[in-house]
């Protein structure tokens, strides 16, 4: 029998929720109070997240932000700011010592990716993995992933690109003049794809879930049930929502 991990749908939700809800995650797996957790989700409104190393001031046209109504927030990750709009995204937490993940932090990218790979298969799409943190498909990336180990336990984040808006995205985040910024575009433009430029057709959040559900399960060996966030984790989140990731200190902290 097929051991069981948990799987959760938490569509549209704010940027500092969805931070909050990952953090929360982690803490009642590390507590063994949880299996093993996949995330899928989504974002309402837009949003940046920046990785945990960056200057968000450095980073993102708070002014047109604000001017959009697109959400911004400090991820627990490293890596660059990245533009939460039509995209699914997902999370997995789960122990450090579990065997199905490589020790060597490139090696448990790769794996984690691999699900994410099948899961593009299973809608047709053909990808592979770009270490360190990137899937691309025909040569362009479609995904990007993050990764952080804390108290023993692993969280990974990424996005899978549902469609890809390149100047909405460069209209936010800042570039050191306007000769750069539109190569820029242009550049992001040829190495960055989406489903629906694959596919040529919208394809539902939950029918990408879907894909990715089985995705894990195949790469895994496991089966994925879905559950929701428990008393505690509901609790967790509400209160890393409000004392972290909406706080002035946690975002503007370099």
């Amino acid at each position: 029998m097929k051991e069981k991990w948990r799987m959760l749908l938490t569509e549209n939700n704010s940027a500092y929720t969805n931070m909050a809800i990952d953090r929360a995650v982690m803490i009642t797996n590390k507590e063994k109070k949880v299996p093993p957790t996949v995330r899928f989700y989504t974002w309402a409104p837009p949003a940046i997240s920046i990785g945990y190393f960056q200057s968000l001031e450095e980073e993102i046209d708070l002014t047109i932000c604000k001017k959009l109504g697109i959400d911004y927030v400090r991820r627990i990750t490293g890596g660059g700011a990245v533009f939460h709009d039509k995209e699914l995204t997902y999370s997995i937490v789960i122990p450090e010592s579990r065997p199905e993940i490589p020790k060597k932090i490139i090696d448990s990218y790769g794996r984690i990716c691999g699900a994410i790979i099948k899961g593009l298969s299973n809608l047709g799409i053909e990808s592979q993995y770009a270490p360190i943190n990137d899937i691309i498909s025909n040569g362009k990336k479609i995904s990007g992933n993050a990764q952080t180990r804390k108290e023993r336990t692993v969280l990974q984040h990424g996005t899978v690109l549902m469609d890809v808006d390149v100047d909405k995205m460069f209209s936010v985040l800042k570039v050191p003049n306007e000769k750069i910024k539109d190569k820029l575009i242009k550049d992001v433009k040829q190495r960055v794809t989406s489903v629906k430029n694959i596919l040529n057709e919208d394809i539902t959040f939950l029918k990408a879930a879907d894909a990715m559900k089985l995705g894990f399960e195949n790469e895994f060996d496991i089966e994925l049930v879905k559950e929701k966030l428990t008393d505690e984790e509901i609790k967790l989140t509400e209160k890393f929502e409000k004392q972290i990731f909406s706080s002035k200190d946690w975002n503007h902290k370099r």
